[in-house]
């Protein structure tokens, strides 16, 4: 029976992801995880547990193995009729990417030209290459247009990133493989991973410890809730016509990072201790979608404010931490 596979279905967006797709669609799923330390194996076991716990009718298939390793993708289309591929397996992360490139090149690089072998000739009828907005670097025009002027990667990360989309559109032209871009913009909500910003100070702010500020404070990153990036990766997955085109799926409403700093001290009651060191050169001082070509062809639009969203992840902070965390 055809399916849609996954990639880092067991982290935090593959999860809600096949989550999504559980309660949207009728599809048959491959969720497909190498469950690396590079965050605690363990939360992403806890996200496959809770899928399974969803999964009534058993539409997920649940495989551990490595998307960079070619045998074990050719394993994985001979056991299963892979029709549709969401990318979402990566080495994320800016600063972890500066001291370890190589990873990054061999994952996000590697691993995703190893996929695009593999669906060359193969029925494939939409493969999403799940991006990033760092591709634009340093010098893009504000706000991030899909087909604006990109600037200079800032870290390796954002360099392997748009190093893959290249490979993927360039299979698109040259192969036929139905490869469409997204570029995401700093995706959140519950289940986030613990190694991100946002986790790292709700954290440390709940258990009255100091958080690190590089800068001023004043950078801008474009928050989107998880389930309208999801909402948003269905669209694509559906929408006909749209082979070889990048989007931006985004908020379209950047924060200042001391606004959310304030935002998540109302939520938790407690006020934050902030350390400012210098800022760091691999940090983009704005990150902002243009939302227009993806409302205009995925009918994409982002219904989760700030307010809402870090409200409701900070309820589901205080619900997985001990309660001598929650005390005012």
């Amino acid at each position: 029976m055809p399916c849609t596979l996954v990639t880092g279905g067991a982290g935090f967006i593959g999860s809600h992801l096949l989550r999504t797709m559980l309660h949207e669609t009728t599809d048959r799923l491959v969720c497909l995880d190498n469950f690396n330390d590079f965050y605690s194996p363990e939360q992403k076991r806890q996200n496959v547990r809770l899928l399974q716990a969803l999964d009534s009718y058993g539409r997920i298939s649940f495989v551990e193995g490595d998307f960079t390793n070619a045998a074990t993708v050719a394993n994985l289309f001979e056991r299963h009729d892979i029709r549709r591929i969401v990318h979402l397996g990566a080495y994320a992360g800016v600063r972890y990417s500066v001291e370890n490139p190589g990873v990054y090149q061999h994952n996000n690089i590697h691993g995703t030209l190893v996929l695009l072998e593999a669906c060359r000739d193969r029925p494939i009828e939409r493969f999403l290459l799940i991006s990033s907005s760092t591709v634009y670097g340093k010098g893009a025009d504000v706000p991030f247009k899909e087909d604006g002027q990109l600037g200079i990667p800032a870290s390796p990360y954002g360099a392997t990133k748009r190093a893959a989309e290249l490979m993927g559109l360039t299979y698109q032209q040259l192969h036929g493989v139905p490869v469409v871009c997204i570029r995401p913009f700093s995706i959140y909500g519950p289940g986030l991973r613990p190694d991100l910003a946002l986790s790292i100070f709700t954290s440390r702010i709940a258990n009255g410890q100091p958080i690190t500020v590089f800068g001023d404070g004043s950078v801008r990153r474009d928050f989107t809730h998880v389930t309208d990036f999801c909402r948003g990766l269905l669209s694509a997955l559906e929408t006909q016509g749209i082979d070889g085109q990048c989007f931006n799926l985004g908020h379209g409403n950047p924060v200042v990072l001391s606004d959310l700093i304030g935002l998540l001290e109302n939520a938790l009651g407690r006020t934050a201790v902030v350390h400012h060191q210098a800022a760091r050169p691999e940090d983009l001082d704005i990150t902002f979608a243009d939302l227009e070509r993806a409302r205009q062809i995925l009918g994409f639009e982002p219904r989760i404010d700030i307010k809402a969203g870090i409200r409701e992840y900070v309820d589901w902070f205080l619900s997985q931490t001990p309660s001598s965390s929650k005390a005012a």
